[in-house]
């Protein structure tokens, strides 16, 4: 009875969203009213149960207004570093290079910066410059979130190796193995989108787009094994991204292309700067989560946007039209960030891992990658999904007799493989598009890839076990 009301939340959200009789945030609302009764089952004392959502509450505020500063100042940052000339220029014509080069290398720059999902947000705002829109652009934008273990510099992957006890170095090593093969499987997902979208690639450029995709996960495998973990998607996806777009829209002189990319240099520096000061001052207040510091990538965007805005004389309007944009993503990730908050802090995400992987009997160690899935579909966060069951998944690889890394590794990767196609970002993304697009039109579009990152997490148990 139990496990069945830790599961009914999941259950009306995925039925509410699959059926499209509910958008992201009513769907929301119902399954966090859905997870009262099985937190109030959870507690030891019924009458703790105000205390109980008042401390999560707070906690809630704290880790969700962090992704929805990030997302606000990524939107603030697009419309401060956009030239006036592309506004008035219009709609670039679309063509194959172009949507690959905005949909993944160009993306998984800006998510190895900035984290928080702010890649597919540039993405997206550059397909949607292409003419896309709808299903097939969203989940286009969604591919840039391919690298999100080296999202944000890291942060996923260090708490998760602090949890599992296994050096961050080692995590990231093996999560990028996993990527780099998940890179070369999904060209032919990239390219089905692309078809959808009434741009089928051709053969030529399919070779070349490999060659990009190869070169992406060789980099990042280079980068893994010889620099700080932090800085392995930064400069792995860096030398793409500029070949990418060079392809896709070669520059009129080299002028021209210092000024489009000054804004990112400068944002690139101001944060690569920030990892700096170590000890900054930071708002901390629960001791069991990282604190907020005034290094944070939130802080440094929203300066770097605020410099730049100040010295455009359309600088306020821009803003405004910003912030505007911003409140629908805003509200649909404070919600989607207190679902998962609440079903991890009542025991419930933990509860239905270890009944999935007790009901496995001798194939538990199978249990990990679809249980690192479902972490991911439900936080929408390498933080949140190492947070809520990196232990779980360190218990099931020592009963396994895995090696020590190994049930952390496929945690790490599958987890934050399942991020893009999880509740909140989806949700993200449809608010995002304003379209009318729903997270089970995405979802029906971004299955394979799910597929990918739950045979190569399995793939890698019975390989290295």
């Amino acid at each position: 009875m139990t496990l069945a009301l830790q599961a009914l939340p999941l259950l009306l959200l995925l039925a509410l969203l699959g059926s499209g009789r509910a958008g992201p945030v009513v769907a929301c609302l119902v399954a966090l009213a859905a997870t009262l009764p099985a937190t109030l089952l959870a507690l030891p004392d019924p009458g703790a149960l105000p205390g109980f959502l008042g401390d999560q509450a707070g906690r809630w505020l704290f880790l969700g207004l962090q992704p929805v500063a990030v997302v606000s100042g990524g939107l603030l940052f697009h419309a401060a570093a956009t030239p006036a000339a592309e506004d008035a220029a219009g709609p670039l014509p679309a063509s194959p290079a172009r949507v690959f080069a905005v949909s993944l290398p160009m993306g998984a720059f800006l998510e190895s910066v900035t984290g928080f999902g702010i890649g597919m947000v540039f993405a997206l705002s550059g397909l949607r410059r292409l003419g896309l829109g709808g299903p097939v652009a969203g989940a286009l934008a969604l591919q840039s979130l391919v690298m999100i273990p080296w999202g944000g510099l890291g942060p996923g992957t260090a708490l998760g190796a602090a949890l599992a006890g296994v050096p961050a170095q080692t995590l990231s090593w093996l999560a990028a193995w996993m990527t780099a093969a998940w890179l070369l499987l999904l060209a032919p997902l990239l390219w089905s989108l692309s078809a959808r979208a009434g741009l089928p690639v051709p053969g030529r450029e399919r070779a070349a787009q490999l060659a990009m995709l190869a070169t992406l996960g060789g980099l990042l495998l280079l980068a893994a094994a010889t620099l700080p973990f932090e800085l392995a998607g930064l400069l792995a996806a860096g030398p793409v991204m500029l070949w990418a777009l060079w392809r896709a829209n070669p520059p009129r002189s080299p002028r021209a292309t210092l000024g489009r990319a000054a804004p990112y240099l400068l944002l690139t520096l101001c944060l690569l700067a920030a990892r700096l000061w170590p000890g900054a001052p930071a708002l901390h207040p629960y001791p069991d989560y990282p604190g907020l510091p005034l290094t944070h990538v939130a802080v440094v965007l929203w300066l770097v946007s605020g410099g730049l805005l100040l010295a455009r004389r359309d600088g306020p309007a821009r803003a405004a039209a910003a912030l505007r944009r911003a409140a629908r993503p805003a509200l649909a990730l404070l919600l989607y960030v207190l679902l998962g908050r609440l079903l991890t802090a009542s025991g419930a995400a933990a509860a239905l891992a270890t009944a999935a992987a007790a009901a496995l009997g001798p194939l538990a160690p199978l249990a990990i990658a679809p249980v690192a899935l479902l972490s991911g579909l439900v936080t929408g966060s390498n933080v949140g999904s190492n947070a809520a069951l990196m232990p779980v998944q360190v218990a099931l690889g020592a009963a396994a007799g895995l090696p020590p890394p190994l049930a952390p590794a496929v945690q790490n990767f599958a987890g934050a493989g399942s991020v893009p196609a999880s509740l909140g970002v989806t949700a993200l993304a449809c608010a995002l598009l304003a379209d009318g697009t729903r997270p089970a039109q995405l979802w029906r579009l971004l299955w394979p890839s799910l597929a990918m990152v739950l045979g190569l997490g399995w793939a890698a148990t019975l390989l290295l076990r």
